[in-house]
């Protein structure tokens, strides 16, 4: 079995399902979170803290 990672666009996404599903070709479709979304959340928990002891002091 392979295994294909492809990043389709709406239109895209709508017509990749259509075929598959034609063919009968289980598939699933997994949401993942960016780099950038993870680290941009990690920075602003940061910056809370540090706001949290600069008032603490």
């Amino acid at each position: 079995m392979e295994t294909y990672v492809v990043h389709p666009d709406k239109v895209q996404e709508k017509a990749l399902k259509a075929f598959l599903e034609a063919l009968e070709v289980p598939y699933e479709i997994k949401k993942t979170t960016t780099y950038l979304s993870t680290s941009y959340q990690g920075l602003k928990k940061g910056r809370m803290i540090l706001r949290r002891v600069k008032a603490s002091l």
